[in-house]
């Protein structure tokens, strides 16, 4: 018997381990992925604590294996745990919403409208009279936090639905005009700002 679990070897080897493995990559996976997205967005302090227990869990899942080589059903649980695990540290990295993003407008028509529309609702804007192929045109620039986005894509597709917009990672920024949110936090920026 095992004396973990107090159960039968060949029961924990079939079926316990299996499912242990499977959830153990679902979790290093995850946070192998936000690593990566914490290293990209300058979080220099997060990624190594992160990565910690990632590379932690994955060792001890190893571990287990090594010790279960016959296993065919382990292996198959460390590969869909590691699909799985993709998965899951996807949609939470798009949750957590880290990160700072800039957006790129170019319309024809409506730019004073929607530079008041983003001004109104607290965003610097920054806009360009430009030149394109089919006429003149404005290049509007806005930098805003990633969870931001929806709504600041919303008031674009609401006041020009038609305009060409890109939108590209920023990995720092400073300064800037940002809405003043009432769960956020203060910043080293802002923290400097009002001494």
């Amino acid at each position: 018997m095992n004396p973990l679990f107090n159960i039968e070897p060949e029961v924990y080897a079939g079926v316990v381990l299996p499912i242990i493995i499977f959830f153990a990559r679902i979790v290093d996976v995850s946070l192998g992925t936000l690593r990566i997205a914490f290293i990209a967005r300058g979080h220099r302090y997060l990624a190594p604590l992160v990565g910690f227990f990632e590379v932690f869990i994955w060792i001890v899942v190893i571990g287990q294996i090594v010790q279960n080589l016959h296993s065919l059903i382990s292996y198959l649980a460390y590969a869909a745990g590691f699909a799985m695990g993709s998965y899951v540290g996807l949609l939470l990295e798009a949750r957590l919403a880290i990160g700072t993003l800039i957006v790129r407008v170019i319309t024809p028509s409506e730019a004073d409208a929607l530079i008041a529309r983003l001004h109104t609702a607290g965003y610097g804007v920054t806009s360009l009279d430009a030149h394109g192929s089919t006429g003149d045109m404005t290049l509007i620039f806005t930098v805003v936090k990633r969870r931001a986005l929806p709504e600041v894509m919303h008031l674009i597709n609401e006041v020009t639905p038609k305009a060409f917009v890109t939108v590209e990672e920023v990995r720092s920024s400073q300064e800037g005009i940002f809405p003043a949110r009432a769960h956020s936090f203060p910043g080293p920026l802002a923290r400097r700002k009002a001494k």
